[in-house]
This record gives C-alpha cells, structure tokens and sequence, in this order.
C-alpha cells in the first residue's frame, strides 16, 4: 500500500480557500472565478557567465487583477517552481483584499541559489530578468509591482527599477515599478522592518482582544510571554527583537539553519543577530543552550511560536507535538491544511499568514504611493504641525504665568509634542492602523457566525468578501 503524497503549499492555500467559500452565498462562478489563477509566465533566458552561456528559468504569476496593480515578491530559490508560485500569488490577492490594498495578487522567482553568484553575476542574471519581465508587461507601476522576498532584497530592486528604467525612460513614475527599494533610491523609511513590526503590531492586537485571549488560554500583558521564533532572517529578527525590547517578551529559544538556542530567561537577540552573521549559525552563542535539531524548538513548551522562515515547518508528523497556546505565521503557510486542522481541534489559535505577515506588501502600498506622488511623507505638513503645537504649549505656559498658577510642562513631554512626525513615525502608525482594522473585521466574523471555526477561515472570509464586492461593481 502506497503512502499518501503530503499535500502540497498549494493544496493547503486551496483547502483554506474552500472553507472559508463554502460558507459563504457567492454567486455561481464567482468562487471558482476568485480561485483560479489569471496567468503564469515561464521565461527562459540565457546569460553569459564565467565563459559559458548558462540558462535561468524565472516565473511570474498573476492570480487576480480585480485591483491593479497586481503586488507580490520576486524570490530567488531553488526550489521555486510553477506551483509554489501560484500557491503565493493567491496568497497576495487575500492578504491585500484583507488588509484593503488596492492590490491584486502576483508573485515572482528564480530557480536559482543566490548564493553560488557573486554580485556582479547576480546583477546581470536580475538585469536580464527585468528585461524578460518588461517585454511582457510583468513589471510596471501601473500593471505589475514586484517586491523583495526569500533571497532578494533592496539590492535586486535597485538593479530591477534601474533596469526598468533604462527601458522606460519616458515613464516619469518608473520608480513605483517595484518597492522595498534603498531609501536613497525612492524606497520609504521602515520597509526593511515592515513585516516583523506588522507581527508586532498583530501580537499587540491580540493581547487587546479578550475573545481571542480566552480561547488561547492566555492571559495577561505581552510582558514577560515566553515566545520560540523559527527563523532569524529579517523578519523573524525584526519581530523577535521588537516584542523583546519594546514590549518585554521573552525570546526563549530561536531556531536557525544548523540548529537551536535556548535560554529560558530569554535571549538577547541583537547579540544573537551578531554571532549568525559572525559565524554563519547560532551554534555556541554564550549564554545558551543548543540543539542540533532545530525543528525540536518548534515542539517547547511557550506561550507563543513564531515560524517566521519556511512552508509547511508544521505539518502532519509533528503537530501533536507542538505545545504552543498561540502561533502566529510570520512565514507564507508555515503550517499546512492537515497541520491546521489538527491543531485548531486542540485549541491552537492560529493568527494566519494571510493577516500577520501582511505588514511588508501594506508598507510597500506607502512605498509605491510615495513614489507617484514624487514627495516624502510627512514633507510639507511637519513644520506646520510643529508649529502649531508650540503655539498651544507657550499659550498654556503664558496662562500659568499669567495667572500665578505655577504649572509646569515636563521636558520629555515638551520634547515629543513639540516634534512632528517624520516619514518613519508616519508609516509605522498607517500599519499599525491597517493591522488593528483587518485584526478586528476578522474577530467579528469570527464571533459572529457559530460556522467560522477559526481566524484563519475568517481571514478568508472578508478577503473574498471584498474581492467578490470588486468583481461584482466590475459587472462580472
């Protein structure tokens, strides 16, 4: 007897998808109509290296253009193929439908290993991609905006929008043809951050939320939460370091390629940011304990898990293991639709990936705004702000004189209100707005209908809810 095949991401997407459909009244056609994916693009491409021709094959797919321009990452990997790419793009059309970005969903990659390229063969391999994308109109402000994802970075969109540009040299809004650029380059001050401060901001939201609290079985401030991250790469790092030295968690343990740390007081995560890229792991990190097998970390006793690296880390063979009140997927469908049921039949809340990682494409929404409006954010109105409120500190500190009433100001409040908010200040409060909003529409689906059985089916839920609502204003 054959063993069952495990399914794969894009079984799991699909699975998630259907769910959360089956509960709803779409019109005939219109489910199958959000489900399928529009487009994918195979390219071949050859480029002349290290003395031979040698051959790349890249992909770019576009699940929904019910938004455009449609918005996903460009990732260099291995292992990215046809199937992955389109489990992603779906994705992206529900996380920006979700979080109300006016966004349809795309998703990009080379079947390449970044890291057997020197930088200067790696920018000639992304130069030819671009071109490759362009003369198919699968990169461009108005149509199809890539971003940084698993092996890219501000570096390939530099090299991307560069290249875009010398194509386009008409096009005056050429640098809104990807986001997650350098800031020297159009990019937008917080989007290395993004996705690790939006799993910030979404871990805060829960914690304010007592419905989700209570079935969590947790109780409390963030404070002192023990907390397990898989993956210390920009965003389980961003996340990890923010819950511990803005809101006191503690990071007992963080799991990485060549195995895992543990220390149950928590660990210092800049400290362990810096041994990684000293020594290529976090093995021998002082202070802590280490396990050759990473994927153990995964199954310790916490308050919270963060998988923040790859698909499907939680699946079948190790959910029953899993000891965590609450996950949260910082990483694209960490656990799979078997992993996901077993999970949520134990009382397991899972904040979905759809919602929680959403915090990289709505910072690049403000990127691509900011880049067709050609001005910083916050550029014309800080000084006035500024202004506006020493007005009102000197009127109260004329008052007080006025009147021998001997208030005082504290300094640090003067020094803060005084001070108007500038570009990073500005984009950090729209996220943490967008995560609070989508956070609260989905408890209400949630609490409100006794057929949703988790977050994650009502993530879905409004997502289709408004992808159906653009369809229908369309006249599909």
């Amino acid at each position: 007897m054959s063993t069952p095949h495990p399914a794969s991401f894009r079984d799991s997407v699909d699975d998630m998808f259907t769910q959360a459909a089956r509960l709803m009244d779409l019109a005939p056609g219109l489910e199958e109509k959000i489900r399928v994916c529009n487009s994918t693009y195979v390219v071949r491409f050859g480029v002349r290296l290290r003395g031979q021709i040698h051959t790349f094959t890249g992909y770019r797919s576009v699940h929904s253009e019910h938004h455009e321009p449609v918005k996903g990452g460009i990732r260099y990997a291995l292992n990215v193929d046809q199937d992955e790419v389109e489990a992603l793009a779906a994705l992206m059309t529900f996380k920006c439908a979700l979080v109300d970005l006016p966004f349809g969903g795309a998703k990009g990659g080379l079947t390449i290993d970044p890291r057997a390229w020197d930088e200067a063969e790696l920018e000639q391999i992304t130069r030819r991609f671009t071109y490759e994308l362009s003369r198919r109109r699968l990169i461009s402000p108005a149509q199809n905006v890539p971003a940084p994802d698993m092996g890219t970075g501000e570096r390939e969109m530099a090299w991307m929008a560069d290249a875009y540009k010398r194509l386009h040299p008409e096009d005056i809004n050429a640098r809104a043809c990807v986001t997650g650029k350098p800031l020297q380059l159009g990019g937008i001050a917080g989007r290395v951050e993004a996705t690790g401060r939006g799993v910030q901001y979404a871990l805060r939201e829960v914690f304010r939320t007592p419905s989700v609290m209570a079935k969590a079985g947790l109780s409390g401030a963030l404070d002192g939460q023990r907390i397990v991250v898989q993956g210390l790469g920009n965003v389980g790092f961003h996340a990890a370091q923010f819950l511990s030295t803005e809101d006191g968690a503690r990071i007992i343990a963080v799991a990485e390629r060549d195995g895992a740390v543990m220390n149950p007081d928590g660990l210092n995560i800049a400290d362990l940011q810096a041994h990684l890229r000293t020594t290529g792991g976090v093995e021998g990190f002082p202070g802590a304990s280490f396990d050759p097998d990473g994927a153990k970390a995964l199954e310790l006793d916490c308050d919270v898990l963060i998988p923040a690296a790859m698909e499907g880390v939680i699946h079948k063979g190790n959910a029953a293991g899993i000891r965590a009140k609450l996950i949260i997927e910082a990483a694209n469908g960490p656990i799979t639709a078997e992993a996901d049921s077993l999970l949520r039949d134990r009382g397991v809340v899972i904040v979905p990936d759809l919602y929680a990682n959403a915090g990289g494409v709505t910072v690049s929404y403000f990127e691509w705004v900011k880049n067709l409006s050609h001005i910083s954010f916050g550029r014309i109105e800080r000084r006035q702000e500024e202004d506006r409120h020493r007005l009102l500190v000197e009127e109260l500190q004329r008052l007080s004189a006025d009147q021998g009433l001997g208030w005082t100001l504290s300094e640090g409040f003067k020094q803060r209100y005084l001070k108007g908010a500038d570009e990073l200040e500005l984009v950090r409060s729209g996220l943490d707005d967008t995560m609070r909003g989508a956070f609260q529409q989905m408890v209400t689906v949630a609490d409100n209908d006794s057929r949703v059985p988790d977050l994650r089916t009502a993530g879905y839920m409004v997502a289709i809810g408004r992808i159906a609502a653009s369809y229908r204003a369309l006249g599909l």
